[in-house]
Order: structure tokens, then sequence, then C-alpha cells
């Protein structure tokens, strides 16, 4: 793994109706990189920021404070080097699975059959083989988040942001969602940053997970995750490593909520 960072947040805070009494600080002097084919998950408390620095980081809001960079660019000037995965799959219901992959392609400018053939290599590769024309009314919802993560690679972006992807999911769809998307953002040597309420869903998907503090969040801790190589969240979450990293991030998080109480 390259330690050179693919993205960089730099002393990051946001504000929102700054310099008025009704000021709300979100977070504040949030600071960290995610380095080449690395997962980032971000956890905290209900409250925290999460959702605005998320929407910071992929450049929807413009930080008070700070920047946040992609190699080497501002995310104001990085479109398209950044992609998304959010907790909706927003897939366009008149679309087919191979339309809705194909479609940022499209936006983007893409000779029609070069974003065919990208798309179908994507669907015959991750396990939608036979579904290329199917509707997504007729796809379970664990096949919908697949095909919005096929669009978002078929982008081929520098970094991936993913918001709660997995939340609307049932238990056992989205344990095998989590080992699935980490495979493939490994095989497809992808940098990853992950937005989660989750500590297992964090532990299990990520090389790194980021604590923030009860509002206005700051960075509590960052802790090194080393799980070893395998995907399989069964098997992640009976290992005793597994158990001793939720219990710490845990308890930091729970710190918090009983000093707000």
């Amino acid at each position: 793994m390259v330690n050179a960072p693919v993205l960089e947040a730099k002393h990051v805070s946001m504000a929102f109706e700054a310099g008025t009494p009704r000021e709300v600080i979100a977070f504040r002097d949030i600071s960290f990189t995610l380095r080449h084919g690395e997962i980032l998950a971000i956890v905290g408390p209900s409250g925290c920021g999460k959702s605005t620095l998320f929407n910071v980081i992929a450049g929807l809001l413009r930080p008070t404070s700070g920047s946040v960079s992609v190699d080497g660019a501002l995310v104001d000037g990085a479109r398209g080097h950044i992609g998304y995965m959010l907790q909706k799959d927003l897939l366009l219901p008149w679309r087919s699975v191979l339309d809705n992959v194909t479609l940022g392609l499209e936006v983007r400018g893409t000779q029609p059959d070069q974003a065919r053939e990208r798309a179908m290599s994507l669907i015959r590769r991750y396990g939608l083989a036979g579904f290329e024309f199917a509707r997504p009314r007729a796809l379970s919802g664990g096949m919908r988040q697949r095909v919005a993560f096929m669009r978002t690679l078929a982008l081929d972006p520098k970094a991936i942001l993913l918001d709660e992807p997995f939340s609307a999911l049932d238990f056992q769809t989205r344990l095998i969602l989590q080992g699935d998307v980490k495979r493939i953002i490994r095989e497809q040597q992808k940098s990853a940053i992950l937005v989660t309420h989750d500590i297992g869903e964090a532990i299990a998907m990520s090389d790194r997970v980021l604590v923030l503090s009860q509002r206005p969040g700051t960075v509590k801790a960052i802790h090194d995750i080393e799980l070893g190589d395998a995907t399989d969240p069964g098997t992640l979450r009976r290992s005793p490593a597994f158990n001793e990293y939720f219990d710490t991030i845990w308890r930091q998080l729970d710190g918090h909520a009983q000093a707000a109480v």
C-alpha cells in the first residue's frame, strides 16, 4: 500500500450562520489523510457532524476554514475524482440495470460503446450477470445497492465516499454486502471513506477508524485496524481482536454520551 494520500483534510471546521448569534458549530479542526488503497471509517455519536463532514469532503459544502484536497487539488476543482454510494440507491426506475450503471458515463460524455463495455464488465464480474436488462423494481434491496456501487465504480473515481450505504438493508444482506464491497474496493485498488453509525461495520470494513467527539465534532482518536486479509464479515466478527477494537471504540463513544447527559 502506497502511503501518499489520495485525499487530505487539513484543519477543517464548519459552522452554520458563522459570526451571528445563531451560529452552530458542526465540527472543528479536523485533519486526516486517506491513503491509496485504504478504507477509512468515520464514526461518532449522533449529532456530531458526520453527515456535514461527508458533504464537505464531497465538495457539496464549503468549510468555514481549512481545506479538503484530492490528489493535491481542492475538492471544488476535483469533480469526477470522487464517487458516492449513499443510503438510497437513487436508481432511475425506467432504466435497466445496464443503463443505470452507464448513466454517469453518459453524463461525462463517454462514447456509448465504451460506456457499455465498461458497465458490462463490472456487471458480469460482480454478481449481476443475467440482470443487465432488468428494471430496478425487479431487484432486491441488496441487488439495487450493488447496481448503485457498479455505477460509482464505472466512473473510476480516485476516492469513493460511502454514507451509511447498508443501513436500509436487513442484517444478513448488510453483512454480505459489507464483505462484497470491501473485496471489490480491494480488487479495484480504490480508496474509500465510510461514514457509519455502526461500530462493527466500521471495524469489519476499514483499515483505520476515526472517532469523532460529540458536537462540535473533533478527532477523538484514530485506530489502526489489523484483522488480517479476511473479508468475510462472520469470520471477522468472531475474531478476539475485533471485540477488543469494538470495546475500545464503544467506550470512547459511550463516554461522550454520558458526558452529554
